[in-house]
């Protein structure tokens, strides 16, 4: 059983891998590896597969065989999805919020979790219980790196991985902040591109965004 101090290690270790983190909604698993293979060949090793389609788990099946790729589960909400993702092989997980029911399971099951929160008392909560590592979602919407900046500078002992907005525009403002870690954003595999099999397009996208300062 991890603990959260634990799980906030592994995930930090991953959030230092590259400054994006793909956050990905994938309708087909015949496309996995090829899209997995792109972002890794780019710069972008850790994925994020989001359980917000029907193909998400042989998504995760399929990218986790993708060598020098780390593929996580987010949108985990439930227990079951952890159980399910876990099967699938996910090394990691992500939620949009966070829930002692969440929590618990991620911790049960051995999952390092990046944990969402928006706001300093939900920030301070998952503090209190060890989790140093934490997701600020939905990050534009909330403010965006004002916000990020402003919350920090009364708990510095919480690093942040931003998600919700991010693009290749506005990453930098988040990255240059001291305690972001690095950011997720969809915009490195872009719909149209998948829907072309551009493959060759999402690795310059990829390595374009690895090439980001932090």
């Amino acid at each position: 059983m991890i603990t959260a101090s634990q799980a906030s290690i592994e995930t930090e270790k991953l959030c230092r891998l590259a400054p994006i983190i793909p956050v990905l909604v994938v309708e087909d698993a015949a496309i996995a590896r090829p899209l997995a293979e792109a972002l890794v060949a780019g710069g972008l090793p850790v994925l994020e597969v989001t359980l917000r389609t029907k193909a998400a788990l042989d998504v995760i099946r399929e990218m986790a065989q993708v060598e020098g790729g780390v593929v996580g589960a987010g949108t985990l909400l439930t227990p079951k999805d952890v159980t399910d993702a876990v099967a699938a092989g996910a090394r990691f997980g992500v939620s949009p919020g966070a829930t002692d029911r969440i929590l618990d399971a991620c911790e049960a099951a051995d999952l390092p979790l990046l944990p969402g929160s928006a706001t300093a008392s939900e920030a301070m909560a998952l503090l209190e219980r060890g989790y140093t590592v934490q997701k600020f979602f939905p990050a534009e919407a909330n403010g965006g790196a004002a916000a990020l900046k402003a919350i920090g500078a009364p708990i510095p002992q919480v690093r942040f991985c931003p998600t919700g907005g991010v693009s290749l525009k506005n990453a930098p403002e988040y990255l240059s902040l001291s305690n972001t870690l690095c950011a997720g954003g969809s915009w490195v595999a872009p719909k149209d591109l998948i829907a072309k099999g551009d493959w060759t397009g999402i690795e310059e996208l990829a390595r374009e965004a690895s090439q980001l300062a932090v």
